[in-house]
């Protein structure tokens, strides 16, 4: 007797065009003419097959060769990739009572009987035949023959009743325990595939949206730089495309080891191109579009300055989602640091402080007066003032600067800059002029004059107060106690005359009313005057330091001569005087 099973194993599903059953690669295909597909696989290897339900056993003694399930022991007649397995089932005979072969007990394995293609049929005459249940033994079907020695079992009638019965299970079958599990493991397996679902449209969606952004940003900043090189305002000769893998390689995936220093417009990392070049990499931090326009406008002017004590840009970066800029590396730091930590290396001489200050003056007068159109830079500070190999100034972040046409200001309604250096006529009218740079590097010059900080606790007081350095400088000139808050240094090297000069040129610069204040021209002009009357009395001291020492090399010689030629007078006197 032939019965169809089923196996309840979720596998993929097959394509249109291989429909035929598949093995696992290296394992037996077939069984004499049944083939045998995956989660079935011949043993003795145990990676063939799924488990010990699927193994099948081949039985090379007939012929052709025939399958066997090794569990359940039956033959195997076809196997369907649609989840039914055609089996041979042994007729249970009863003779005198005794009950033989026993019907294969399919419990707790993966495989059914099938419903749909199975029935129970029993062939005898007069009798009650039973299905129970393996589990509980109670009744679940069965079917009553009667007798008609006239008729042939399965002919004249079929097997409908006499001679011959049937049952035809109806679902369900399976106890309700089974039929719990079996319905909480659909739920759980549909719930859990639904779940992977919405988690993998979720993260589909992320990473959409994420590339979707980061493309739009790309291409915004593309378009308005794009925009600018055509309109002849980038030079294009100057700026180099890097790849966003070139850059993160070179600063180690932006490791927060290789930070030089942060600010307000990003945070700049040291780069080791693969040429051996350093670098100085700027990532903003934002990315709002604002962002991108302070990015494009600093690409913008870098690209048109040319002046040795401005520090170079070297190109930039479109691929990521905020816009990377690439500078030369400036190895020395910044001013600041200089001047308010003590520095055994390089310190800050009197002269030093001087070169220092005519090297600004002449970048801020070249972008002020030099530059077609003229560029204002907004956030003159020292800590924007680099140091390169030798020691020489370079001025650098230009993220807010802005090119102005001749004779006109720079209506803002945000205010850029740094407490202590603000401009407060900026301030209060929102209006940049040439001058407010010209203000905050009369700040600058009081720090390399004082050695304080931009902005200073204000002592004697009850609460904790702080003032900025230009009023207390101010207040201290008006008081004639200058020379009261100058650093120690200052006051021993350099001539009362010349800290004087510098320091009123310093007070012109911080003068509340910018009409007053000198331009960056008059300043460059008037540091170079200070700094030749240095060089001059340098020079002059050196020669009467020289003067000196060959006059006291010449008294030396002089006292040599008169002692030599008194000793010769002596002793030709004795020795006349021995002759006589």
């Amino acid at each position: 007797m032939t019965i169809l099973l089923l196996w309840r194993i979720s596998t993929p599903a097959a394509e249109p065009d291989q429909l035929g059953p598949i093995a696992k690669p290296s394992c037996e295909t077939h069984c004499g003419d049944v083939s045998i597909p995956y989660p079935f696989g011949i043993g003795p290897s145990s990676s063939c097959y799924l488990y010990d339900w699927f193994e099948i056993h081949c039985d090379n003694s007939t012929s052709p060769h025939k399958p066997f399930l090794r569990v359940a022991k039956l033959e195997v007649l076809n196997i369907s990739i649609e989840g039914t397995l055609l089996v041979k089932n042994p007729v249970t005979f009863f003779f005198n009572r005794r009950k033989t072969p026993q019907a294969p007990n399919l419990t707790g394995s993966p495989i059914l009987y099938s419903q749909k293609y199975n029935r129970f049929t029993a062939v005898s005459c007069g009798f009650f035949a039973l299905v129970r249940s393996y589990r509980d033994e109670r009744v679940v079907g069965g079917c009553m023959s009667t007798c008609d020695k006239s008729a042939e079992t399965g002919h004249n009638h079929g097997c409908n009743g006499i001679n011959c019965c049937y049952y035809k299970p109806k679902p369900p079958l399976l106890s309700r325990a089974y039929r719990i599990r079996t319905v909480l493991l659909g739920l759980g397996a549909g719930l859990g595939l639904l779940l992977l679902l919405i988690g993998g449209a979720w993260l589909g969606y992320r990473f959409l949206k994420k590339r979707h952004t980061i493309k739009r940003r790309e291409m915004f900043f593309k378009l308005k730089l794009e925009k600018q090189i055509s309109s002849g305002e980038v030079n294009v000769e100057k700026i180099k495309l890097f790849k966003s893998k070139e850059l993160e390689k070179s600063t180690d995936n932006f490791n927060i080891d290789r930070i030089l220093g942060q600010g307000g417009q990003g945070t700049v990392y040291k780069g080791m191109q693969t040429d051996g070049r350093i670098v100085a990499v700027k990532k903003s931090k934002r990315v709002d579009e604002s962002q991108f326009s302070e990015f494009i406008n600093e690409v913008v002017i870098l690209s048109q300055i040319n002046h040795r004590n401005v520090v170079q840009l070297l190109g930039c970066c479109l691929e990521t989602e905020v816009p990377i800029l690439v500078y030369e590396f400036i190895p020395n730091g910044n001013l600041s640091h200089y001047i308010h930590e003590q520095n055994e290396e390089f310190p800050l001489t009197w002269e030093v402080r001087l070169r220092i200050a005519m090297e600004i003056a002449g970048a801020l007068s070249y972008l002020h007066a030099s530059a077609s159109p003229p560029i204002y830079h907004r956030d003159i500070k020292s800590t924007n003032i680099l140091l390169d190999t030798k020691y020489r100034a370079k001025v650098a972040d230009f993220g807010t600067s802005r090119s102005v046409a001749i004779d006109q200001t720079h209506l803002t309604t945000l205010v850029h800059g740094t407490f202590g250096y603000l401009d407060p006529e900026y301030f209060q009218s929102s209006q940049f002029t040439e001058k407010s740079d010209v203000y905050s590097f009369g700040v600058v010059l009081v720090e390399l004059l004082t050695g304080l900080q931009p902005v200073i606790a204000v002592t004697g007081s009850q609460e904790k107060e702080h003032r900025s350095l230009a009023t207390c400088f101010i207040i201290s000139m008006e008081e004639d106690r200058l020379f009261d808050i100058l650093d120690a240094r200052v006051v021993m090297e350099g001539s009362k005359t010349d800290i004087t000069t510098f320091a009123n040129l310093a007070k012109r610069c911080l003068d509340l009313n910018g009409r007053n204040r000198p331009t960056m021209r008059e300043v460059t002009a008037e540091l170079e005057a200070i700094s030749m009357l240095v060089e001059k009395s340098s020079n002059a001291q050196h020669n009467y330091n020289g003067v000196q020492s060959a006059m006291n090399d010449t008294n030396e010689y002089l006292d040599v001569v008169s002692c030599s030629t008194e000793s010769a007078s002596d002793a030709g006197t004795n020795s006349t005087s021995d002759e006589f």
